[in-house]
């Protein structure tokens, strides 16, 4: 019963972030149009393309070491703690060099920098850390909820009284700051550790990173290829094009988190089936892959007919070109929907390295193929290769790793309706 308050719990603030957050986002697209929102879009993916350097990849990994030893709690909290912080100064120094490479002028590295330091206080997220690891995903919930709201009022504040680009930038710093004010609090009031900012121990430090550095590895290819579009986007068309491809993605993803709930929910059933047998275990995961099939589909069949009205009546007129892009991109859902269920697997047989070998595959295709189609077709070409590139990571990586072929005819299995056809037959 506690497992499913916690999933509700989350799942009842990922709800209210969609709504309150989406539509507070689609107001600051509309007022700052295009080419300013495409600057902002572009400052956030190219943090975004390093970010794995702050997180570390240590996220799941303390929370199972929590779970495993509660006695030794109070190092992995201070241990991971200290870790973020280092991980965070390292992201803005890798950034310092990063962004002599780009065509940026000094106002938008400025904006860069600004959105990076939002990760000095993620270091704070540790204590998110000790609330999934206790099953307390409600006052990860209350401070969320507290952040997105005062967010929330703020940017509505700026659209009122005509603020410039830089005073939203601001705003994603306000945020960590507040959600990191948020964890103290109710840290301070629930928490059996002493402290946070206790000592880092040498062999809980070796042995984090030792087991982190894999996660580090796939997390950061995820993210290259989920952030790299917009970046290649700007160096090759300029901003006014990444706020149309922004607008299309910002509506195409606001539904990635329900693959991840549903996951979460669900998944414990088919860890449990493996104990019983393999068989059963593997008929689940063939159900939980059917399943994120069909609610991808279900997103992307209505998005593709109605892309263009969709667009025009949250963005308006002036992004007429984010419509063909919806129409493409919202197809990448389906093997999203997939990787969510696909990728726990993975943790679960401890196969971490063949899945960062997966998604580095899906993060060098993404390149190459934004490098080929961007310049023939435009924003379209980006969103085509998202789709491809997701494709080669989820599915047709599989081919290259005799092990794991099998998954690969079971996604093919769910991605073709054969055991829904079966049933209807």
């Amino acid at each position: 019963m506690k497992y499913f308050k916690n999933t509700s719990w989350l799942f009842a603030e990922k709800i209210l972030r969609m709504v309150v957050g989406f539509s507070v986002g689609i107001w600051v697209a509309r007022y700052l149009g295009p080419e300013q929102f495409g600057l902002f879009s572009y400052a956030q993916s190219f943090v975004g393309l390093f970010s794995a350097i702050a997180t570390l990849g240590l996220d799941g990994i303390v929370v199972r070491e929590l779970v495993r030893d509660e006695n030794k709690q109070d190092e992995l909290i201070s241990t991971t703690f200290w870790l973020k912080l280092i991980g965070a100064f390292s992201l803005l120094a890798i950034l310092a060099i990063a962004v002599n490479f780009t065509s940026n002028d000094a106002y938008t590295n400025t904006l860069v920098f600004i959105i990076a330091s939002a990760t000095i206080f993620q270091c704070f997220n540790v204590i998110d850390i000790y609330f999934q690891a206790k099953i307390m995903g409600k006052y990860i919930v209350y401070a969320n909820v507290i952040s997105l709201f005062l967010s929330s009022i703020i940017k509505i504040i700026l659209i009122l009284y005509n603020a410039p680009l830089i005073a939203f930038v601001w705003t994603t710093l306000f945020d960590s700051l507040i959600i990191a004010l948020g964890y103290i609090y109710f840290f301070s009031k629930i928490s059996t550790v002493k402290t946070i900012f206790g000592s880092a121990k040498k062999d809980t430090t070796v042995s984090l990173l030792k087991d982190s550095w894999l996660m580090m590895v796939a997390g950061a290819a995820i993210l290259i290829y989920m952030k790299i579009d917009q970046v290649m986007i700007q160096e090759m068309l300029g901003s006014e094009q990444v706020g149309q491809y922004a607008a299309a993605v910002r509506i195409s993803e606001a539904w990635y988190f329900i693959p991840m709930v549903v996951a979460s929910s669900l998944f414990p059933a088919v860890i449990n089936a493996k104990k019983q047998s393999e068989a059963l275990y593997y008929a689940r995961l063939q159900r939980l892959y059917d399943l994120m099939v069909w609610m991808a589909i279900a997103v992307a069949l209505p998005m593709t007919f109605f892309s263009d009205f969709v667009i025009q009546t949250l963005y308006g007129e002036q992004y007429n070109q984010a419509g063909n892009v919806l129409m493409i991109h919202v197809w990448a859902g389906v093997f999203v929907f997939l990787s969510v269920a696909n990728d726990k697997w993975f943790y679960i047989e401890n196969k971490a390295g063949l899945l960062a070998i997966k998604v580095t595959m899906g993060a060098i295709s993404n390149i190459i193929l934004n490098y080929m189609l961007i310049p023939k077709y435009g924003i379209n070409g980006a969103a085509i290769a998202t789709i491809i590139s997701y494709s080669i990571s989820v599915l047709w990586s599989d081919v290259a790793m005799q092990s794991i072929r099998f998954l690969l005819v079971m996604k093919l299995k769910s991605i073709f309706l054969v055991n829904s056809i079966r049933k209807i037959k």
